[in-house]
């Protein structure tokens, strides 16, 4: 159902954690995919490429996509995964931790996606952005991540509706509360983290494969008129507190 043998793929952050997934469940449909990271990773599978590169530098994002396409001869599918940031207060972010935040997650994915279009624009191609939950709703901690999440979506309804002309699909998932590497230090121990999950309506945490499965889906031909969109993989969404509330009442 989603075969994409003979489509090159580019997986940021895909050394590890969900976008190690991501890029498996790329390969497994029959991509060739690359990976990029500062360092290269000593257990990476052998259908997995890897290309060093600091994509938060306009440089290097665009010679990373440039050198896959010239490798290829082609280049189909870019997933802007990379991303992230530790929990800060807004009053205590400098101005150090600003810049590093938007640069990671948002405008290198702007980068990236620049430098894609030059070689998607003569047959087309898919752009997947993988966003968060804090980009679409408030949180303690999150604040300028959050904004730079924010600006990631609606960066990917502008592409979509100026990159339409050339069968260029650009399309957000939007991850909700994620069980992964650093979900300890984001949660708690494994009883938290069994409290977070049991408020979720489906009632559990999002997992890696949920997220690859939804990303194969939307660079697949299953998507070929879906573009613009802002794929919720979340479990339904999280409970309000006064649900919570109005039952201890």
């Amino acid at each position: 159902m989603f075969e994409l043998r003979g489509k090159v793929a580019l997986v940021t952050g895909g050394t590890r954690g969900l976008g190690r997934i991501v890029a498996g469940r790329l390969a497994d449909a029959g991509c060739r995919v690359f990976v990029c990271g500062r360092n290269a990773p000593d257990d990476l599978p052998s259908e997995i490429a890897f290309r060093a590169a600091d994509i938060r530098d306009p440089v290097q994002a665009a010679s990373l996509v440039d050198g896959i396409a010239a490798e290829c001869g082609r280049f189909d599918i870019l997933v802007n995964n990379a991303g992230g940031s530790p929990p800060c207060p807004a009053e205590k972010a400098s101005a150090g931790f600003v810049d590093a935040v938007l640069k990671l997650n948002l405008t290198a994915p702007l980068y990236l996606a620049q430098a894609s279009h030059r070689h998607m624009s003569e047959r087309g191609g898919s752009i997947v952005n993988i966003a968060s939950v804090s980009g679409i709703r408030p949180s303690p901690g999150t604040a300028v991540y959050g904004a730079a999440k924010a600006g990631l979506l609606n960066l990917t309804r502008s592409l979509a509706q100026e990159w339409g002309s050339a069968a260029i699909r650009v399309n957000a998932i939007v991850v909700g509360l994620a069980k992964t590497e650093t979900a300890e230090a984001t949660y708690g121990d494994a009883e938290a983290q069994a409290r977070v999950a049991a408020s979720l309506p489906l009632g559990r945490m999002c997992e890696g494969g949920d997220v690859a499965d939804a990303v194969a889906y939307l660079v697949s031909p299953l998507a070929r008129y879906v573009s613009g969109a802002q794929l919720n993989v979340d479990g339904g969404g999280e409970r309000p507190y006064f649900l919570d509330l109005v039952k201890g009442g």
